[in-house]
């Protein structure tokens, strides 16, 4: 599995875990929901400052984001 893909199952798991719908994920951190859906499904590249502001909102560290074990 790509690491993209990867970490799109890791935004979306705490997402999840913070009962976040993707379009207030999105609201939070100055995304469209179709931004969100695209970096969960591993389809978008994004920049280290977004990935930042993602972990911000979800109350994680950017390591938990970035763990492929």
């Amino acid at each position: 599995m790509s690491r993209l893909k990867l970490l799109g199952e890791n935004i979306k798991k705490y997402r999840l875990a913070k009962n976040f719908s993707q379009e207030l994920l999105a609201e939070k951190v100055d995304l469209s929901r179709e931004y969100i859906v695209r970096i969960e499904k591993g389809q978008k590249y994004i920049s280290l400052k977004k990935l930042f502001c993602l972990a911000d909102a979800l109350e994680v560290k950017l390591k938990d984001l970035i763990n492929f074990d």
